[in-house]
């Protein structure tokens, strides 16, 4: 057994002795589990919540993809690994920055310390805008490590990625983008890699298409969970330890009418405070917008002028769906996010209502369901399922879903 090692400030196990798997199953929420499980369509998770753990855990704020899959994979909330949405703003260039570049992680992933001690580590994620943030640090000409996306599996190499001919490998094409087939690809990927190149640690991300279009219990949904059981199965074999959990639930945001349910909270600014005079940033924003619109429960506003940002705060507490208002400093001291990537003012929408920037900036046509999206306390709740029993020092202590890989790794030594 390998000495332990420190990660951000945390003491991990040292190089488990089988297979330590995390999988992020994105915008699951425990009703979608329960609905399957209702129909017999989910043995093996199941098993793993009778004979293991079944609990509820917080993910990171905010509750989208990018900041929780590197608050998992770096054990840490956004404040110290500095990822905090999908893309942010920088007032002084004007610049709005897509934040999947290795150059914004200000923490090192739990991948890369254990690569440096020696483990080997696969990677599979559905869409390639993770896929730099979670290799940051692996080299892949030593045969220790893969990390390549489903979307652009045909892409990968063995330089880049430590794989070539993905899709000749595994006997399937590329997904649609916007299709469970995407996600499947991802679970298919992690059994064949975990029977050929047995890896220490493994880590597999899914996408939340089928999430944003179909409420648990559809049809559709408790086809999708069938499906993922399937590879659970085949992933909980010798002494494997498996984490399952989650980045974010989801929740319905529209209208009786069936249109989405959102504040446009730019154009309502701008009405009362004078255009030019505020900013609202959309951190949901990123270039997969089929099935969310950028909308979603979350927004941090910027003001030009300083002294208007407690009139600014005043206007949208008027907004009756609007349920959390803070300043910086308050809102990045409550849900652990980088003072320098948020704006000045933090604004969060109730369950069933999403922000919105300026009504003309989005277009919707492409929502072809009643919008179901993310990003704030609603759908901060998520499922961890291990198969096996974890050891918790203090039960009135709730988990994050970024304590995943230490348990996990506990579980596999």
């Amino acid at each position: 057994m390998s000495s332990p090692i420190e990660i951000n400030e945390r003491q991990y196990p040292g190089i488990p002795s089988s297979t330590a798997i995390v999988i992020c199953l994105d915008g699951s929420q425990k009703e979608y589990f329960e609905e399957a499980s209702k129909l017999n369509l989910t043995p093996n998770i199941d098993s793993f919540k009778k004979s293991g753990e079944d609990l509820l855990v917080n993910s990171a704020i905010p509750s989208f993809t990018n900041p929780n899959n590197i608050s998992i994979v770096t054990g840490r909330p956004s404040s110290v690994h500095g990822i905090c949405g999908n893309f942010f703003y920088t007032p002084s260039t004007g610049e709005e920055v897509m934040m999947n570049d290795p150059q914004f992680l200000r923490a090192p992933t739990i991948f890369q310390k254990y690569y440096e001690q020696g483990a080997k580590i696969a990677i599979v994620t559905a869409k390639d805008k993770l896929r730099k943030l979670l290799s940051h640090g692996l080299k892949f000409n030593e045969s220790k490590a893969i990390c390549f996306s489903s979307e652009k599996s045909d892409q990968a190499n063995l330089s880049e990625n430590g794989i070539e001919n993905v899709n000749k490998w595994l006997g399937m094409e590329v997904p649609n983008v916007y299709s469970q087939g995407l996600s499947e690809f991802v679970m298919a990927a992690g059994v064949k890699i975990l029977n050929e190149f047995n890896p220490n640690i493994m880590y597999l991300s899914t996408t939340d298409f089928i999430q944003h279009k179909y409420a648990p219990g559809d049809e559709v949904a408790n086809a999708f969970y069938a499906m993922f059981d399937r590879y659970i199965g085949q992933l909980n074999v010798n002494n494997n330890s498996i984490i399952v959990t989650a980045d974010h639930g989801m929740q319905a945001k529209s209208r009786s009418d069936g249109s989405p349910n959102a504040i446009f909270l730019q154009d309502i600014l701008d009405e009362t405070l004078g255009k030019n005079i505020s900013k609202v940033i959309l951190p949901i924003t990123d270039p997969y917008v089929v099935h969310h619109g950028a909308l979603g429960s979350f927004a941090t506003v910027y003001l030009s002028d300083k002294s208007k940002i407690n009139d600014a705060i005043e206007e949208i507490n008027k907004i009756e769906d609007i349920e959390v208002v803070l300043t910086n400093k308050e809102g990045c001291a409550q849900y652990d996010l980088p003072t320098d990537r948020m704006g000045d003012i933090i604004c969060m929408s109730s369950q069933n209502s999403t922000i919105g920037s300026a009504e003309k900036a989005h277009d919707l046509s492409k929502l072809k369901e009643p919008l179901r999206s993310h990003g704030g306390l609603h759908e901060r709740e998520v499922p961890f399922i291990s198969n096996k029993k974890i050891n918790l020092n203090d039960a009135n202590i709730k988990l994050n879903n970024y304590d995943a890989f230490y348990h996990a790794i506990s579980g596999a030594m």
